[in-house]
């Protein structure tokens, strides 16, 4: 047994050395209570547990253990707990996986037990909880919107805290319709601001002209052609992405919305040559595809109400935002010979959600450095973006494009 855990014989129990794991909270949102773990689970006096000192006692008599002082402990950890006790196949249990449990940490052995026992789990459904509040109702809400199996369900449900909140969504969100507001009134206008002569003198927008100005590859999404575009834009990032960030966390949605922005603009300049770039839909695209994707790719786990309903609106939304692109596109650009912005920057983000981001989406809690088909995808994207950057630096002069004059 490790040393900070204590010893369990005849009736006795040395003084640990650090406290022991703490009790988890119930779903209500209060704070861990750290106990000492003679208050959690005392010993019997006739009983000896671990009279060898090994850090392991059987599962049968874990199960004793829960049966008789499992009480004060919150009911959904209680049941993960069952499930851990049925799910080792060695009939061992070990202390350090309670620890894990009452600190609100899943190791990858506790994970693979805990799967192992899901049948345990699967007997009382997260959605018939009562008596829950607007944010754990909010929180179960998201948890069956997102995830396909009932065990990672009930695991986000406990021990999601909204510390920290999804702030990457928001904070782009709010950045995005700053620097709009902030060009439509310089420019005054809010609608198709792409028409006026002055829209792509920002240092924001990709141009191709500027495309040695490495930050304007990824600083494009803070321009928007009109208020048309950003409402739809705004709408799928802030509908998608909030919920997939609570879920998953801000480094792997970033993670997916930033790859899904330097595809978009890469993309253009390697099929769109001349043609430049705005608008945060290359990272949007991205998020909206790899959740669809995750929807259908486990669509008989996905237990959200109206998911087909919601995906015919996802799609119609995509499909009206990308046709509005492709007919600006062609429509008479306001400073010839420029082109008007390119649309192929949707394109890149479906194709990085299809691929890097369901990847990322589709194993909750477990590590990306741990999913072999991540470092595959990861390693397919970083071939792609090195390409580009080749296809930059030579294939302009290679191909003899003419390329628009800088606004």
């Amino acid at each position: 047994m490790e040393e900070s855990s204590p010893r369990m014989t005849g009736g006795t129990r040395e003084a640990p050395v650090n406290i022991s794991p703490a009790v988890a909270a119930h779903a209500e949102g209060e704070e861990i209570e750290v106990l000492e773990s003679t208050d959690v689970l005392p010993v019997a006096p006739e009983e000896v547990y671990d009279a060898e000192n090994s850090g392991f006692i059987s599962t049968e008599q874990f199960r004793d253990l829960l049966a008789t002082h499992g009480s004060e402990l919150d009911p959904h950890k209680l049941e993960v707990l069952l499930a851990l006790a049925d799910g080792n196949a060695d009939g061992k249990i070990c202390y350090q996986d309670f620890v894990n449990l009452m600190s609100n940490k899943r190791s990858n052995s506790f994970r693979r037990a805990i799967l192992q026992g899901s049948r345990q789990l699967k007997g009382c459904s997260l959605r018939d909880e009562v008596g829950l509040g607007l944010s754990q109702r909010l929180v179960r809400h998201v948890a069956y919107e997102t995830l396909p199996r009932e065990v990672d369900r009930k695991w986000y449900f406990d021990s999601y805290t909204y510390c920290p909140p999804p702030w990457f969504i928001l904070a782009i969100t709010i950045a995005e319709v700053a620097v709009f507001m902030y060009y439509g009134i310089q420019l005054d206008r809010l609608v198709l601001q792409v028409s006026s002569p002055s829209f792509l003198k920002s240092p924001l927008p990709y141009h191709p002209q500027l495309r040695s100005q490495a930050w304007r590859y990824f600083s494009y999404v803070f321009m928007h052609t009109g208020i048309e575009h950003l409402s739809l834009n705004m709408a799928m990032q802030l509908l998608v992405g909030v919920p997939l960030e609570m879920v998953h966390g801000a480094l792997r949605i970033g993670l997916i919305y930033v790859c899904g922005v330097l595809a978009g603009s890469l993309a253009v300049s390697v099929t769109d040559m001349t043609a430049p770039v705005v608008g945060s839909s290359g990272g949007v695209y991205a998020l909206v595809s790899a959740h669809l994707a995750n929807v259908v790719m486990n669509w008989s786990g996905m237990k959200c109400q109206f998911k087909l309903f919601r995906m015919a609106m996802a799609l119609v939304c995509m499909s009206v935002e990308f046709g509005r692109a492709v007919w600006l596109r062609f429509y008479p650009p306001a400073f010839p010979p420029c082109p008007n912005p390119s649309f192929v920057a949707h394109l890149g983000g479906v194709l990085v959600g299809l691929t890097l981001g369901v990847v990322v989406l589709q194993n909750y809690e477990q590590r990306l450095q741990e999913q072999s088909l991540f470092w595959i995808f990861f390693c397919v994207y970083t071939l792609f973006v090195l390409c580009a950057v080749f296809w930059n630096v030579f294939a302009y002069s290679l191909l003899d494009v003419r390329i628009p004059p800088a606004p």
